[in-house]
C-alpha cells in the first residue's frame, strides 16, 4: 500500500510572493508538472511554483517539439495540476498559436487558462509587439503574466534548433531590451532559457522582477526544470538538467517483477483477493442456465 502524502500547509504562493523572494535573495524553486499525481508530489516536496509547460508535447505526448500542443491539451493538463495544488503558484504555458494570431484571441485564450484551467498565471514566449500588448492587457485585466526569452521553443524553426542564444553583442543587447520591455509591460517574472550565465546575471541585476533560469547559470533569481529530466524519465538528458534519480530503471524493474509474478501464478496473493459464498456463485450460474464447473476454494 502506498504511503499517504499529507497536503502542504502554508500561505498560497502568488506572483507577488515571487517578487518578495527576489527582494529577500531567497532562490525560487520551480518545476514542471502535467498531471494530478505529479503535481501533488511536487507540492509536497516544498517547491514554490509549478509550470504546466507545453513541454508536455515531448514528455507526455511523444512529439518532437512543443509545436503540436493545443490549447485543449494545455487546459486538460492545467486543470489536473490545479486540482492537486493547495499552496504552490500554478503557471500555465500558452501553447503555439494560441496568442500569436490576434490580441483578442490571446486575451480570450489566456482567460480560459485562468477561469477553466485554474491557473494562477500564464506564460508567453518572446517580446514581439503583440506579446507585449498582451502582457499589458492581461496584467491590466488582473492576469499575472510570466515572460520567456532566450531559447523560445515555439520559435525553434526560426532559431535553427535548440541551441544557446544571445551569444553575440547584438543578440545580447536585444535580449536585454526585450526583458526591460516585458517588465515595463507588466510581466511579474521572466524565464531566461539557454543564455550565457554572465548575461543572465546582468539581466537579473537589471530587472526588479524575478528571473527564472533554465540553462542560464546560477545567477538567476530562481530555477525551473522539467519533472521528467530530474527523475530520469527522459530518454535524452539536456545539458542544463541534473538527474537526481533514475526512475526509468526502477519502473522497468518493478513492471518486470510484476509480469514475472503473474506468469508464475504468484500474483495476486490472498492479500489482493476477495471471496464470496460459493453457494451464491452456484445459484448465479444456475440462474443463467450454466452448471457449476469451476473449482471450489
Amino acid at each position: 500500500m502506498s504511503a499517504q502524502i499529507p497536503p502542504q500547509r502554508g500561505p498560497r504562493v502568488t506572483a507577488k510572493s515571487l517578487c518578495a523572494l527576489k527582494a529577500s535573495s531567497r532562490p525560487i524553486v520551480m518545476i514542471t508538472a502535467y498531471d494530478f499525481a505529479s503535481a501533488r508530489l511536487v507540492e509536497h516536496a516544498g517547491i514554490d511554483a509549478i509550470l504546466v509547460g507545453d513541454s508536455l508535447g515531448m514528455t507526455v505526448l511523444g512529439h518532437e517539439s512543443t509545436l503540436p500542443v493545443t490549447l485543449d491539451d494545455m487546459l486538460r493538463a492545467t486543470t489536473a495540476v490545479s486540482r492537486a495544488c493547495e499552496r504552490v503558484l500554478v503557471v500555465a504555458d500558452m501553447p503555439f498559436m494560441s496568442y500569436q494570431v490576434s490580441y483578442e484571441e490571446g486575451m480570450r485564450n489566456a482567460g480560459r487558462m485562468i477561469a477553466a484551467g485554474g491557473a494562477h498565471a500564464v506564460k508567453l514566449e518572446g517580446a514581439t509587439s503583440l506579446t507585449l500588448a498582451l502582457v499589458r492587457g492581461l496584467s491590466e485585466a488582473g492576469v499575472p503574466v510570466m515572460g520567456h526569452v532566450g531559447l523560445t521553443p515555439q520559435s525553434v524553426h526560426a532559431l535553427g534548433g535548440y541551441r544557446l542564444q544571445a551569444t553575440d553583442e547584438t543578440a545580447a543587447a536585444k535580449l536585454l531590451s526585450d526583458c526591460l520591455a516585458l517588465e515595463a509591460a507588466g510581466a511579474f517574472a521572466v524565464v531566461l532559457e539557454c543564455i550565457p550565465a554572465e548575461l543572465a546575471e546582468r539581466v537579473t541585476a537589471l530587472l526588479s522582477v524575478p528571473t527564472i533560469g533554465i540553462g542560464a547559470g546560477v545567477g538567476c533569481d530562481g530555477q525551473v526544470q522539467v519533472f521528467h529530466d530530474l527523475l530520469g524519465l527522459s530518454e535524452r538528458q539536456p545539458r542544463h538538467a541534473a538527474r537526481y534519480v533514475d526512475l526509468s530503471a526502477a519502473i522497468v524493474n518493478a513492471v518486470e517483477t510484476y509480469a514475472a509474478d503473474v506468469r508464475a501464478g504468484a500474483f495476486p496473493t490472498e492479500q489482493q483477493t476477495t471471496h464470496a459464498d460459493v453457494a451464491m456463485v452456484t445459484a448465479a450460474l444456475e440462474a443463467v442456465g450454466r452448471s457449476d464447473s469451476g473449482a471450489h476454494t
